[in-house]
């Protein structure tokens, strides 16, 4: 346990930390109740925090797990105020805070026309002080002001209803205000506590380094899919650290004079020197130092001498670190990724379902939402979504509930008035269709298909449905459990009987139920012409599926993507198609998350090395539908449909001996169609026909004239030529 250092009578000295999410921006200081009792200070009181400025915040108790660590935790906008960093100590006081009578503040970058009132009610019971930056929730962002006066002069005052806030003219300057602090990136806490290693401790203690007789790290490349935070991620280091950064996008240096790009490198390097600490950022890496083996261009592979020399020349660098980031790490020229140059690479990954959370919890902080918005809900169904999907996802909301009262809005009003304001609240509903129009950036470019069907949609089929919930459900829904037991999720299910069966349905049912991102391939859209076209497009798709994992893929007839090698003609797509298929599904790199699942009525002319554990290892026969599975089928079809008091469904049932789910779920729908035939046929004008229309119902003969018409078809075997009378 930690002891208080009680620096003076009612005085300590704390570290700080991070804050929670859910406090950014509310201006509150979390210390644990030893340090309260210490400072006599209860929950709501107004505390000082002295670094190297004075500032001031509410205090609350932190929570359980933090308690006895000699903590306090405010957020990057608190920590700008005080003047310090995540580690550094400050000195922590109760102070007397009066009512504010009048407050005047600054705008620090532009705004919109904004009702003053609004920011009575936005800061409400907020501590301030002058000279401190204070943040406003505004639909969604946030404005950012200075305090530039207040009245009365006191220690510190409160913000009240009745308070009277005047904007002033801009604001100086930004004041290091961090634009991105750690508290504004979600999902990425192993991530930030390697780059803070890495770059923070060299640049604010680099004694430490001194101390070890090491040198310290030079160079951080992130890599990982666009959307997933790297830019954030280094501006946020940079604010934190207090490091002057310098940021350039790759594209930017390369110019068509002869010695500009290599020149424009070198001054940046200088400017950094100069400045130090410095941070320099380059992004899309890729794009200024590709493999020099590979590229014609003669420009690119002296960027790529110039950057090499640079950073790990003769000439010393100082206290200057090259973080890049890239989405393609293996096009760099490997010569930048060794010790020395770029000492660690990074991968920032897409977020799991607690990382997707944070970043919900980041993007509406600010927002106002409605009590029945469920963020464990929305995290859950968003599989695949990167950091920059889910801000957009929470955007689209915002609008989806703005296009709900834009028409009680006034748009000539110069300002909307708070009353108004106050009824834009976000809800369930207005995310729920927003999840429905939103893409995961990495599947833009797959058909990604989101269905609806449910296990109650399939009628019959129970021993089938089993073995899938525990083949696919139950492993990406319980997760840990099958950890735990050490159970390992099967990669491939192929489904096999005849047309009609209900494969395709099975497979949109395990979509929906285990709630994964659902890729439906169509086999003989993939096959093209060009050599090595048809291979890519498997690659391509397993690719994507790995990066929206959890992810079912489901090819349907793969019977026409992977026949029996040796069975193709000259060009051999076949051949090479079914060893890719082989590779992706058992080769070296993991399918995790992934399951593939597969349809066909030809089983026979599969290639049979796809057709072993390890590759699809459960091969299930999708059987014709007994009498009571096509009760069932029946009842689930006819639920919506007028029957007349004679029809009996068990004896439908049995009159269907023999017919697949298609052919029995087709039985109703003619019968319907002949009723439509006899009451247009008794009502022809739409008029009369919408006014009798209560009076139309499904009778037992119709249902029987739809088995006949449905026998007679498959009996007259579509293909047969049909021997035609002759007349003269």
């Amino acid at each position: 346990m930690i002891v208080l250092a009680i620096v003076s009578q009612n005085t300590l000295s704390l570290k700080v930390l991070e804050a929670y999410t859910r406090d950014v921006g509310r201006g509150v200081a979390r210390i644990d109740y030893d340090s309260m009792d210490s400072l006599t200070a209860s929950t709501g009181d107004v505390i000082e925090i002295r670094g190297k400025r004075r500032t001031v915040a509410k205090c609350l108790p932190l929570y359980p797990s933090d308690e006895g660590k000699g903590i306090v935790r405010v957020d990057g906008l608190v920590r700008n105020n005080a003047g310090v960093a995540i580690g550094d100590t400050v000195i922590v006081k109760k102070i007397k805070a009066v009512p504010a009578e009048k407050v005047i503040v600054a705008p620090l970058e532009a705004i919109p026309p904004i009702d003053e009132r609004y920011l009575a009610d936005a800061l409400e019971s907020v501590p301030l002080i002058k000279g401190d930056n204070v943040m406003v929730p505004y639909f969604g962002g946030r404005l950012t002001f200075q305090v530039i006066g207040v009245t009365p002069a006191s220690d510190a005052v409160l913000v009240t209803q009745k308070t009277i806030f005047h904007i002033a003219e801009k604001g100086e300057t930004l004041r290091g205000v961090p634009q991105v602090t750690y508290e504004d990136i979600g999902g990425l806490k192993e991530e930030i506590q390697k780059v803070r290693e890495m770059i923070e401790l060299p640049l604010r203690h680099p004694e430490i380094f001194e101390k070890l007789g090491i040198e310290a790290p030079k160079g951080v490349l992130l890599y990982g899919p666009p959307g997933t935070g790297k830019t954030l991620l280094a501006k946020a280091v940079a604010n934190e650290s207090n490091a002057h950064f310098i940021s350039i996008s790759g594209p930017e240096i390369m110019s068509k004079f002869y010695g500009e790009s290599e020149a424009r490198l070198r001054e940046i390097f200088k400017e950094a020197k100069e400045k130090a600490p410095s941070i320099i950022f380059i992004d899309e890496i890729d794009s200024i130092a590709p493999k020099r083996e590979e590229v014609t261009g003669e420009v690119e592979r002296r960027v790529v001498s110039q950057l090499l020399s640079l950073m790990d020349g003769l000439e010393a660098r100082g206290k200057v670190i090259v973080i890049a980031a890239t989405n393609r790490p293996n096009a760099i020229d490997p010569a930048l990724r060794r010790p020395g140059r770029f000492d660690r690479e990074i991968e920032i990954k897409v977020p799991d379902k607690r990382g997707r959370l944070e970043i919900l919890q980041i993007h509406t902080r600010n927002m106002p939402l409605d009590t029945d918005v469920e963020q464990d809900r929305i995290a859950a169904v968003t599989h695949g979504f990167v950091g920059a999907d889910l801000e957009y996802l929470c955007k689209e909301a915002a609008m989806k509930c703005l296009r709900r009262l834009l028409p009680e809005l006034n748009l000539e009003d110069e300002k909307l008035s708070p009353e108004v304001l106050n009824k834009l609240i976000v809800t369930r509903a207005d995310f729920d269709n927003a999840v429905k129009e939103v893409t995961p950036s990495a599947m833009r470019e797959v058909y990604l298909e989101s269905p609806d069907v449910p296990w109650s949609a399939i009628g019959g089929l129970e021993g089938i449905k089993r073995e899938l919930q525990e083949a696919v459900e139950w492993p990406l829904r319980f997760p840990e459990l099958y950890t735990k037991l050490g159970h390992a999720m099967p990669k491939g299910l192929l489904l096999h009987g005849l047309s009609g069966t209900g494969k395709t349905l099975l497979a949109k049912a395990v979509a929906t139920e285990s709630e994964a991102n659902f890729i439906s391939v169509r086999g003989p859209e993939l096959l093209s012409k060009w050599v090595g076209e048809s291979e890519r497009g498997i690659r391509e798709i397993f690719r994507r599926a790995r990066q929206a994992a959890p992810c079912v893929v489901f090819f349907d007839e793969i019977d026409s993507i992977a026949p029996v090698r040796g069975m193709g003609g000259d060009s051999m797509v076949t051949e090479r198609v079914v060893s890719q298929l082989l590779t992706e599904l058992d080769g070296i790199q993991s399918l995790s998350g992934v399951v593939v699942l597969a349809a066909t009525n030809r089983a026979d002319i599969i290639d049979t090395a796809l057709l072993r554990p390890g590759r699809f290892d459960k091969i299930l026969l999708v059987p014709l539908p007994d009498k009571s599975a096509r009760q069932k089928i029946l009842e689930i079809h006819s639920k919506d449909k007028p029957l007349g008091p004679d029809v009996n469904l068990a004896r439908i049932a049995e009159m269907t001996d023999g017919f697949s789910g298609a052919d029995t779920s087709s039985v109703v729908n003619t019968a319907v169609s002949l009723v439509l035939h006899e009451y247009l046929a008794k009502y022809p004008t739409p008029e009369e026909a919408a006014r009798h229309a209560s009076e139309a119902h499904v009778m037992m003969r119709h249902i029987e004239e739809g088995v006949k018409k449905i026998k007679a078809q498959r009996e007259g075997k579509p293909g047969e030529k049909v021997s035609v009378q002759y007349y003269r």
